[in-house]
């Protein structure tokens, strides 16, 4: 039993005519029978008695198109409601931050949000990369802001910007006499980095190749009090590019940019296939492009809305 042809079954009642009903149905009267009669089959019943001029429906049949006119209804408020989902400017977003982003993007999306879209609020998470899979997967949360999970078929993105990594030198170190470093300098140094988990890691290790006997590995934390680390017990780390505005004057002294090749990382708006809320996810990306210098924003969403 298909919606389709309790439409046939209602537009027959209606014309009482086999082919004036396909008309209708944009569809040819052949087609029109044989579903009508497969339907018929299906639930062993007469829906119309064929013998009568005009067609009229049986007393079951009768009954049966009674129903399929409020199926057809409810489906149709069904489907309303996504509308109405997609083009609603109000409601709650569940969303999850990785902790590498978190400190650049929240606290101004917080405030974007209360002056440019005071009816939408906002529930974060801050959690671990592989932690905002599990819950966007298990529908406990509706977006997260991260890079683009590997093996996560179920999931679709949205690119939000782009950001460089800079190398957050010691003054004491050699390498702070360098207008500029290359990964292949990092083979020997004393590297502070985050634990596995933190995307900041994933991305970098593979391309940056300490010594591991050099390598500390801070379990936990933030961008932040790596810095501190390297401050107070020399070596160095990498920062994202954004962080760079949250440096005091002095610190920024510390910062090289690494060439040869530059390293990346891609942050981006991840969600379910079915998530529906299309005018929410808009809002959210219209205070991102705020937020965001636009030499880093994804050039896409300068030129499209997301279209769900």
């Amino acid at each position: 039993m298909t919606l389709q042809q309790l439409n046939y079954i209602i537009a027959v009642n209606e014309y009482r005519h086999f082919g004036q009903a396909a008309q209708a149905c944009d569809i040819t009267q052949s087609t029109l029978s044989a579903m009508i009669q497969k339907l018929e089959v299906e639930l062993d019943v007469l829906i119309f008695d064929r013998k009568s001029q005009p067609i009229m429906p049986t007393h079951l049949g009768q009954k049966l198109i009674d129903q399929a006119k409020v199926i057809l209804y409810h489906t149709s408020q069904f489907e309303e409601i996504v509308r109405l989902e997609r083009k609603n400017d109000k409601g709650d977003i569940r969303l999850g931050i990785i902790p590498t982003v978190a400190p650049y993007i929240l606290p101004k999306l917080f405030d974007q949000i209360t002056q440019n879209a005071p009816k939408v609020h906002l529930e974060v998470s801050e959690l671990r990369p592989n932690q905002l899979v599990h819950k966007l997967q298990r529908g406990e949360l509706d977006l997260a802001i991260m890079q683009v999970p590997e093996q996560a078929d179920d999931l679709i993105h949205v690119p939000l910007y782009s950001e460089r990594f800079y190398a957050y030198i010691s003054p004491n170190h050699p390498l702070y006499s360098h207008a500029s470093v290359v990964p292949d300098e990092f083979k020997t140094e004393h590297m502070w980095l985050l634990k596995q988990g933190h995307c900041l890691k994933k991305q970098t290790k593979p391309n940056l190749k300490p010594s591991t006997a050099q390598l500390s590995a801070y379990e936990e934390g933030s961008i932040d009090t790596l810095v501190r680390i390297v401050d107070l017990n020399g070596g160095y780390t990498l920062i994202p590019e954004l962080h760079i505005g949250l440096l005091k004057k002095c610190q920024r002294r510390n910062v090289r940019p690494i060439n040869y090749p530059e390293q990346v990382r891609e942050i981006a708006l991840v969600m379910r296939h079915d998530f529906v809320k299309e005018r929410l996810v808009n809002i959210l990306i219209k205070q991102f492009k705020e937020i965001i210098p636009a030499s880093m924003v994804d050039n896409r969403l300068n030129k499209f809305n997301v279209k769900l």
